[in-house]
């Protein structure tokens, strides 16, 4: 009958280093006001790109359908909105 000793290792080695505890907020408040301005700025681009009914159906009025604001503002705004809300994701802490 063969006995077998257990090993057990030394007491230094049963301590587990745990990091400190650290702030882990993954957005600031900074960041969610951020992304409010990204939403209010897409939110009027696509306000400004709706509309458009005409008053008789049956008549298309191409330079109210295809002005300035639905064709080249609006879609600016919303572009804009996007790239504000990924700066706001992005945005880092100090």
């Amino acid at each position: 009958m063969s006995t077998q000793k257990k090993v057990t290792p030394p007491a230094s080695h049963k301590q587990v280093h745990q990091p400190a505890p650290e702030n882990n907020i993954l957005f600031t408040k900074e960041n969610y006001k951020w992304m409010v301005v990204g939403l209010i700025v897409m939110a009027i681009g696509f306000f400004l790109m709706a509309g458009g009914k005409s008053p008789d159906p049956n008549v298309f009025n191409d330079a109210e359908i295809y002005s300035f604001r639905r064709i080249t503002l609006a879609p600016i705004l919303i572009v804009g909105g996007l790239v504000i809300e990924i700066f706001a994701i992005i945005k880092k802490q100090k």
